[in-house]
């Protein structure tokens, strides 16, 4: 009785497996159907500003909130020069938007002030001194908060 439970059980095993399988072959292949027949040539625009910030916490929560932006392609916070590189389509959103979106998440830019409500739920190694410089040149070296 005991080999027949298991037996059973083991049958049970091997088809869940099976079709949680065929279930992601079928999702991947629709995701790359769906990226070719969407392709279509899209003029990006790329622009570099000051963001302030402290570790790698920020980097996350900045580049979080300019990625939700409707179409932001990329976004790369540097912890060290204090500053975000963005790609976006440019008919989908401007510079404004942006900058918005990342005050709205508790960082100063340097077009836009941080939402002081948002800054103050940011964790206390996010919460950076507002004269920070931004857009640092030259040499820069690495901080403290590296490990955050």
């Amino acid at each position: 009785m005991k080999k027949v439970i298991l037996g059973v059980a083991m049958l049970a095993a091997i088809g869940l497996v099976s079709c949680k399988n065929e279930a992601k072959k079928e999702t991947e292949t629709k995701e790359v159907q769906t990226e070719q027949t969407s392709t279509k040539e899209v003029a990006m625009t790329t622009a570099t500003f000051g963001v302030r910030g402290n570790c790698g916490m920020c980097k996350n929560t900045i580049e979080k909130a300019v990625n939700g932006v409707d179409g932001v392609a990329s976004a790369d916070w540097d912890k060290l020069r204090k500053q975000i590189n963005v790609s976006f389509d440019d008919s989908k959103t401007n510079l404004d938007a942006i900058h918005n979106a990342i005050a709205a998440s508790g960082y100063d830019t340097d077009k836009v002030a941080s939402n002081e409500e948002a800054y103050g739920n940011l964790p206390g190694c996010c919460q950076y001194d507002h004269n920070m410089e931004m857009s640092l040149k030259g040499d820069v070296k690495a901080d403290e908060t590296s490990n955050h």
